[in-house]
């Protein structure tokens, strides 16, 4: 089933479910409940799809940690929801304003069901996943090495799962000749790999910069050098834009400060500092990891030149990871790409 085409009922029942859950009503002091910055600004809601337990994560909570909210009158409440769609769900029920979701989800979304979103700002500009594979059992480095293969998946049908079929699709191999499994994204998934049960298994980039820290036989596979729609974009919907759009530049004022911020530190000594003072988890928590992490994460966010205005979509881009999704036949054709992204409410820099 497309995990993006749901019935009315269950829309409507998830978000009554969502209006009432206590998780989204509270307003934690950290990550495991919602991060909020405290401070007499706005109150607006961040809805992520990424646990906040994650260094992907870092622009948004060095925005709270570091204050760049508050600066733009915003207090901005970080709450986490399962995944992508009820992401999308709770963003269409008007939770929150905001949310960010990979170009491939929020193109099939909109090109599938006409959903009302808009893309207003490019976060990272190649993928921030990676496939784990053993060294001696069955290294990954090339598409063709899948095939035949089982590879393990968060969710079926999801953002991940996806990105391994454009992996196979643009090396012109048919998707169906690699199976997938559902498995959780921890370290200790590699066992599986270990065992041959899977070939790999795609976990975020600090999973993978741990998981090789601790196991010298796990290699990452980057699905950037094959895959072009694989970017990671903050969504509002077309209603938000029209009722509120001033929030919305503020959020990405505060959001582009906080990347600037992690871009020009060259140490990151003083970013780790800022977001230690408010969160810790296993992977903020390692310096070795959390460096490596981030500077890779930032280079996706630059697409490797500096110079290159932040946050800002490529046209030429986003048109090509379109084309992309849809010759593969994960997207449907004939959607107006050029109409699904807005930078009009990216600081002028």
């Amino acid at each position: 089933m497309n995990e993006f085409a749901s019935s009315r009922r269950s829309f409507l029942a998830l978000a009554a479910a969502a209006a009432g859950s206590p998780l989204l009503a509270a307003c934690g002091s950290g990550p495991a409940g919602g991060s909020g910055g405290g401070g007499g600004g706005k109150q607006t809601t961040f809805l992520s799809y990424l646990p906040l337990e994650t260094v992907s994560m870092a622009p948004e909570l060095l925005a709270v940690a570091g204050g760049h909210f508050e600066k733009h009158g915003l207090d901005v409440k970080l709450q986490p929801v399962k995944g992508s769609p009820q992401a999308m769900q709770t963003l269409l029920s008007g939770i929150g304003p905001i949310t960010r979701l990979g170009q491939i989800d929020v193109m099939i979304a909109i090109a599938e069901t006409r959903r009302p979103f808009v893309a207003i700002g490019t976060l990272s500009r190649g993928s921030s996943l990676r496939f784990m594979y053993s060294k001696k059992n069955h290294p990954i480095t090339k598409p063709q090495d899948l095939v035949g293969q089982t590879m393990g998946v968060p969710s079926e049908g999801g953002t991940s799962d996806k990105v391994v079929s454009l992996v196979l699709a643009g090396a012109g191999i048919d998707p169906k000749e690699t199976r997938r499994q559902v498995v959780g994204l921890t370290p200790g998934t590699f066992n599986l790999v270990e065992r041959g049960r899977i070939v790999g298994y795609v976990v975020s980039v600090d999973t993978a910069n741990l998981l090789m820290s601790q196991n010298p036989d796990a290699g990452a596979f980057d699905p950037a050098q094959f895959v072009k729609s694989d970017q990671q974009v903050y969504v509002t919907t077309k209603d938000a834009l029209k009722k509120d759009p001033d929030t919305l530049k503020k959020f990405m004022a505060a959001i582009h400060d906080a990347v600037s911020s992690i871009v020009t530190d060259r140490s990151l000594d003083a970013t780790v500092k800022t977001l230690r003072e408010k969160y810790s988890f296993a992977t903020l928590d390692n310096d070795k990891i959390v460096k490596a992490s981030l500077t890779q994460l930032r280079g996706s966010w630059t697409g490797g030149d500096p110079s290159k205005p932040l946050l800002v979509t490529d046209g030429t881009v986003w048109a090509n990871g379109y084309k992309e999704l849809t010759s593969a036949g994960i997207a449907k054709p004939g959607g107006d790409a050029a109409s699904w992204f807005d930078n009009s409410l990216l600081p002028k820099t």
